[in-house]
């Protein structure tokens, strides 16, 4: 998808360039390197809405960077060494816009792959773009031409040579070959242009025209004085020192002032110098950012023994972080904590948030010419209408600050938009009001800005939310808080797959159950439920003994979240080790009569029954089963469903669990399910009558061995009264519910 759109413009060698070498080399080494991973990006397929925007996002913003060097290896060399300034800004916008795409990328692809981002994102930020000293005082010649051009007076012969030789030496136009070049340059620039935009000819056409009567005078002096041309070899070394760093950038990144990074303090996911290590179940020490995004991606092996951890809990190795601060501290380097730089990946900074602002800004920068009252600048206006389409981007275009001043006030709602999202980043380094203002817009910003809702969701947005929660408790402000819970929630109902969140977070929210907002508390801790990678954490937070409390409570609105909590918790196969069954089974037993929460508790009971502990609480609790048994009364035949499921499991584990199940007069109903319920409750009802009807004629031949036992598939509950036709021992089960089960079969 992406990488053939990106394809379509090739990228330049760098003895193709005409100006602006220095900073085009450093464009060209980060394109290449972003074009060698996108298949592998790719390949990981962020599906969702969001990823498919930022990967073609992150294409575009390769064709623009593409085509920023394919106009300095196209254009005429005077003209682009005349809007350096403009060129310079938009290498910097590119490289902002790639940083960018690629940071929101990050969150979406499988760690191994984030990490090699990680370190691209990186060196873009540490990459270096600036204007040749030579090409600046071309430059700065050609100015004080066009302006004396435009002038009333103008300067003699001799100062024009002079100026234009200047410009000339400085650009390397010393050749007959050279000056060829150029003019052709000019004249396909020309054509482009047209009669469409005047001034811009008007200095096309004074290049040419200074070119046409002094070019072959300059070129035939420099030959004269026989001045070596060191072009060729200055591209030889150019094209070697791209290639030598797109080969040797991992050589070098561990290399610090001469010394070699040692292996014991580089992550072994992200193969870099650690910030926070920790230790994880197999003894071995990762950096903390990567190894959480390692385990919030479904992991659970170690990344360098490969083998399956006992738990995913993380162990600070202080040892670990005192060496790496003296080895740092001797040789002069400073350590990136990880999850800033990812933080600081996803600002929206107010000139570079898309590729609309890439290619339009463009078209404020002015050169300081005052050529007929007009700014003359570089504008990609053509191209950004058609970005499917791959045109050169040497196109110039003259802009009135008039026409200027209304493009801003066409973006002025994607403008507040890039603002907002700008301030979220740094939310917690703002005043107080604002971080209250701010948060309590979250929600509208979520359900107006799609981007908005992906960046959100990512842990680092999250962890500062949580942050907020936090120094809002710290200032005692309610108000906050509210407002944080429901922003909170906001967000984590719009994850798609929920971040990795540390222990703080689950601590910060406990110490909100029992205040004001605990049901604002709960809600969020049954939203994280719901992941079965967040069960440990809660339990070990506390959460799980304040849960179990508010069963207790009389406050129904905190009650309904508690058991949906324990609902979606008891999925998990260590649940009952974080849990004392018979501790729990009694709070049960009085919700299996509420109609809205009978289903969710009997879930619990059902996944519970896996341990034998569970089952002997269940059985020891007086009420438990004859309330799951009046369930097959209801008319919802999904709790019939999940009541016959739990009795079948229940009864199959052993003989005396089936004797209490009898004894609570099952038969009738389970007949009734038999023939009324959905299909899986029909056929667990047919099954649990056979495993009984087993059960009893096993008694009937121990005890009564006269008695004629019928068969479940033999007795005819159509009659007007079933109890009847049963005989022996099934007559005592029936003479109990018989009655309320004949006319619900009727």
């Amino acid at each position: 998808m992406g990488s053939d759109a990106a394809s379509v413009v090739d990228i330049p060698s760098p003895r193709d360039i005409k100006v602006h070498r220095p900073m085009c080399i450093e464009l060209i080494k980060f394109v290449t390197r972003i074009s060698m991973l996108l298949p592998a990006i790719e390949e990981a397929r962020p599906g969702c809405n969001s990823g498919i925007q930022v990967l073609c996002q992150l294409t575009r913003a390769l064709v623009k960077a593409k085509e920023i060097l394919q106009h300095c290896s196209e254009s005429s060399k005077l003209y682009l060494v005349l809007t350096g300034d403009s060129i310079l800004s938009r290498c910097k916008k590119s490289r902002n816009l790639l940083e960018q795409s690629l940071s929101s990328v990050q969150n979406m692809v499988p760690v191994m792959l984030a990490t090699e981002i990680s370190q691209l994102v990186a060196d873009l930020r540490a990459g270096i773009f600036s204007l040749d000293p030579s090409e600046e005082e071309a430059r700065k010649v050609l100015s004080e031409l066009l302006h004396q051009y435009t002038s009333t007076t103008h300067s003699g012969e001799k100062h024009v040579f002079e100026a234009i030789q200047t410009a000339m030496q400085n650009l390397r136009i010393t050749s007959p070959k050279d000056l060829l070049i150029e003019k052709r340059s000019i004249k396909k620039q020309l054509e482009k242009v047209g009669e469409g935009n005047p001034p811009k000819r008007k200095i096309l056409l004074f290049f040419l025209n200074l070119l046409n009567k002094n070019g072959k005078s300059i070129v035939a002096e420099h030959t004269e004085n026989g001045s070596l041309r060191h072009e060729d070899s200055l591209e030889i070394e150019n094209q070697f020192e791209v290639e030598s760093r797109l080969r040797c950038n991992d050589a070098q990144r561990d290399i610090f002032n001469g010394s070699v990074l040692p292996d014991e303090f580089k992550c072994p996911l992200s193969s870099r110098l650690m910030y926070d290590p920790v230790v994880i179940a197999s003894g071995q020490t990762c950096e903390r950012f990567w190894i959480e995004k390692w385990f919030a991606q479904g992991n659970d092996t170690c990344p360098k023994t490969k083998r399956k951890l006992a738990h995913m809990s993380l162990t600070p190795n202080n040892s670990m972080k005192d060496l790496i601060s003296r080895w740092t501290a001797a040789h002069g380097v400073s350590v990136l904590d990880p999850s800033v730089q990812a933080t600081v990946g996803h600002s929206w900074e107010s000139s570079s948030t898309s590729i609309a602002s890439l290619s339009s800004s463009m078209m404020d920068i002015s050169i300081n010419i005052d050529f007929s009252n007009i700014s003359l600048g570089i504008s990609d206006a053509s191209i950004a209408s058609h970005p499917s389409h791959v045109k050169t981007p040497n196109d110039f275009s003259v802009v009135s600050p008039e026409s200027s001043g209304n493009f801003h006030k066409g973006q002025s709602d994607e403008s507040m938009h890039e603002l907002e999202l700008e301030r979220l980043v740094r939310l917690n380094s703002l005043s107080w009001e604002s971080q209250c203002s701010l948060v309590g817009n979250i929600r509208n910003m979520l359900k107006q800005n799609g981007e908005a809702s992906n960046w959100m969701s990512s842990e680092n947005f999250i962890q500062k939310l949580f942050r907020f929660l936090k120094d809002a408790q710290k200032f005692h402000d309610q108000d906050a808080q509210l407002l944080g819970c429901q922003s909170l929630l906001a967000v984590l109902e719009e994850c798609g797959n929920l971040p990795y969140l540390n222990d703080d977070a689950f601590v910060v929210l406990t110490s909100l159950l029992g205040s004001e907002l605990s049901k604002e508390a709960l809600v969020i801790f049954e939203v994280l439920s719901r992941h079965q990678n967040c069960h440990h954490k809660i339990a070990v937070s506390g959460a799980l003994t304040i849960i179990l409390e508010i069963l207790d409570a009389h406050s129904r609105e905190l009650q309904e979240p508690a058991i949906k909590i324990l609902c979606n918790m008891s999925g998990s196969s260590k649940f009952v080790s974080l849990i004392a069954p018979s501790e729990l089974v009694p709070k049960l037993v009085p919700f299996l009569e509420d109609t809205a929460l009978a289903r969710n508790c009997v879930i619990v009971l059902q996944n519970l029954c896996v341990k034998e502990n569970a089952r002997i609480a269940i059985a020891e609790t007086d009420g438990c089963i004859a309330s799951v048994v009046k369930l097959l009364e209801r008319d919802s035949r999904k709790d019939q469903e999940h009541a016959v499921d739990f009795l079948l499991f229940l009864c199959s584990q052993r003989v005396q669990y089936c004797q209490l199940v009898m004894d609570e007069g099952v038969i009738p109903e389970l007949v009734s399910v038999s023939v009324n319920g959905n299909n899986k409750a029909k056929a667990m009802a047919l099954e649990l009558l056979r495993l009984l009807y087993g059960e009893f004629r096993d008694i009937g031949e121990s005890h009564e061995p006269d008695v004629d036992i019928p068969k479940p598939s033999t007795v005819d509950f159509t009659q007007q009264n079933p109890c009847s036709k049963a005989t022996g021992i099934f007559g005592k089960f029936f003479s109990k519910r018989g009655s309320s089960a004949a006319k619900r079969i009727k």
